[in-house]
């Protein structure tokens, strides 16, 4: 098994993990540490079990925050795709209309055949 030296408050700490699981014990440790800093720069040295447990708590508290907003968009989402499509009407057009198109187009044509016989003629 790997094991590594991790600093969180400015303390090494050994610790081991599985093989290949080196990147998330480094990621993990440097989540406690980005923690643990402000509690020492506040509060100056203290002793390792508190800077670690209340490092810990306030991660722990991040991460049961962003579970809940998790939880309230899942439960969002899952109400959005319940709900039914939403459809749009589509006017039908009679077919008396297109008749009545038909009719006026030839009504203008003949007109401007008219027009251009005596403009022309």
């Amino acid at each position: 098994m790997p094991e590594l030296e991790v600093m969180i408050g400015g303390r090494g700490f050994q610790v081991t993990c599985q093989a290949g699981e080196e990147h998330f014990l480094q990621t993990a440790a440097a989540m406690l540490d980005a923690e643990a800093a402000p509690l020492v720069a506040q509060l100056g040295r203290l002793p390792e079990v508190r800077m670690l447990l209340m490092a810990g708590l306030m991660l722990a508290d991040k991460t049961a925050a962003v579970e809940d907003e998790n939880r309230t968009l899942r439960a969002r989402l899952a109400e959005l795709e319940a709900r039914p499509v939403a459809t749009r009407d589509v006017a039908v057009v009679p077919p008396r209309v297109f008749e009545t198109l038909a009719e006026i187009a030839a009504r203008a044509e003949a007109m401007a055949a008219r027009v251009e016989e005596r403009v022309g003629g």
